[in-house]
């Protein structure tokens, strides 16, 4: 191969023919290289890292969002009707206790009350009788008051 080299033509020997031959066999990986490098660049700069979810994703997302919601307010809910129901319970059992409670006293009360008087009563009717007694003739009552 005849070579130009500032107008002179120029026939290299065989070393340099290696040496060229070696460098331009270094050069093509490199360029290469740099080629298919540059074409991924370009092909991840058309793609985007971050995907825009479609009408469909984001419509399940909203609807997994919105169950998620439901039970969480249902579970509030069942937990405050819970807790009313036994603060109700409670409070009636209560009531129901206290009642039960304040019917015994009065019961007991008017037992006492009601035996008091019938005693009484009986007191004054055996006091009538004895003063009764006292003015008929034969009766123990007559004869003790006599006595004296």
């Amino acid at each position: 191969p005849v070579l130009w080299r500032c107008g002179k033509s120029v026939t290299p020997t065989l070393s340099k023919e290696l040496s060229m031959n070696t460098s331009s066999i270094r050069l093509l990986p490199a360029a290469l290289v740099l080629a298919l490098a540059s074409i991924g660049l370009s092909a991840t700069a058309q793609t985007s890292t971050t995907a825009e979810p479609t009408m469909t994703e984001k419509a399940k997302e909203t609807g997994k969002e919105a169950v998620d919601k439901t039970k969480e307010t249902s579970k509030k809910a069942y937990h405050a009707t819970k807790r009313t129901s036994k603060k109700a319970y409670n409070a009636t059992k209560s009531g129901a206790t206290k009642a039960a409670n304040a019917t015994e006293r009065g019961v007991k009360k008017a037992a006492t009350a009601t035996g008091n008087v019938a005693h009484k009563a009986a007191d004054a009717t055996r006091a009538t009788g004895d003063k009764i007694g006292e003015k008929i003739p034969g009766t123990a009552q007559h004869d003790a008051a006599k006595k004296p």
